[in-house]
């Protein structure tokens, strides 16, 4: 367990600290608001949190360095919008620097001309109530005013990467138990050849014996991820890398700056590009992914692997 004491006088790295917080799973939310001149601003945060029910106020935190921060200050409201699992794209967006964010972007104004969303899992319209000063960000505590609960499954954030809501296995397992003995023979064995269900369910077993195995090489989700993309070579410029790492741009390069350090990819010609070592370790990576795809497949022919892989890739989009 890596532990630091700041009252002993240890400083505290500050990427291995944002690493550290990485573990702690948030949504993803798309903080807006517009000023009385109507400028216009949208930034990706996980800092989101609420503060009380009565009276219902939520907090954020946005970087002192912002250049959205003085229309967030001018503004009289702010709108909080929680993304929904088909949101990565315009929380990629909403992330970037210098583009028109709100341009293809469809939303309305709700409270003090505050832009909400469309198709977001849910929606806080909040009244500016305080700004506090926490460091080197401030702290915008809101007072909410309206919110819509639209119900849709949340885009989650874990270890610098995307990920999504899925049941625990317990909570499944006795959901099913409970399931079989209210439902009967209603629907006897119909779930059982839902593509939908048995995909999901696939990928949660595939997943629960696969992932520990990339972890235990020490590189986190997102430094993996980077590792086996830049050494399968799909990604032929840093604008494929989100898609393909289904990862923000910034969490791109945070991890890339770590691999960096460790000696494993450099940056040329403005891409990133792997050294030896990285070669070698991406190459022990998907061993790793490879080994485990043949002990799952052990038992099936040959044939019916390859039919597997193709309808995958054909579901997928993948030519």
């Amino acid at each position: 367990m890596n532990t630091l004491n700041a009252m002993d006088g240890v400083k505290i790295d500050p990427m291995k600290f944002r690493r550290a917080l990485g573990n702690f799973a948030t949504g993803v939310t798309i903080m807006t608001a517009q000023n009385a001149e109507g400028e216009k601003v949208g930034v990706t945060a996980n800092s989101f949190n609420s503060v009380s029910l009565d009276p219902a106020l939520i907090l954020w935190s946005i970087d002192k360095n912002s250049s959205s921060f003085h229309v967030f200050e001018q503004a009289t409201h702010f709108a909080v919008n929680i993304l929904s699992g088909s949101q990565i794209e315009l929380s990629n967006k909403f992330s970037r620097r210098n583009i028109d964010k709100y341009e293809g972007t469809r939303y309305h104004e709700g409270a003090g001309s505050a832009p909400i969303l469309e198709n977001c899992s849910a929606v806080f319209e909040c009244e500016r109530h305080q700004i506090l000063e926490g460091g080197d960000h401030w702290i915008i505590v809101g007072k909410v005013v309206n919110f819509h609960d639209e119900g849709r499954s949340p885009l989650v954030y874990h270890q610098g990467a995307y990920s999504g809501v899925i049941p625990h296995p317990l909570l499944q397992l006795k959901d099913t138990v409970e399931a079989e003995v209210d439902v009967g023979e209603m629907h006897q064995g119909h779930l059982h050849s839902n593509v939908c269900y048995l995909m999901s369910r696939a990928f949660k077993f595939y997943q629960t014996d696969y992932i520990p195995k990339q972890l235990v090489t020490g590189f986190r989700t997102s430094e993996a991820r980077l590792l086996l993309v830049l050494g399968s070579g799909t990604a032929s410029n840093k604008a494929d890398l989100p898609r393909d790492i289904a990862m923000p741009m910034r969490e791109v390069e945070q991890a890339a700056e770590i691999l960096k350090k460790d000696g494993l990819l450099v940056e040329a010609e403005g891409f990133f590009k792997l050294t030896e070592k990285g070669k070698k370790t991406s190459h022990y990576l998907f061993d790793i992914a490879d080994s485990h795809q043949n002990e799952v497949f052990a038992k099936y022919p040959e044939k019916e692997k390859e039919i597997f892989i193709k309808i995958l890739k054909d579901i997928a989009g993948i030519v």
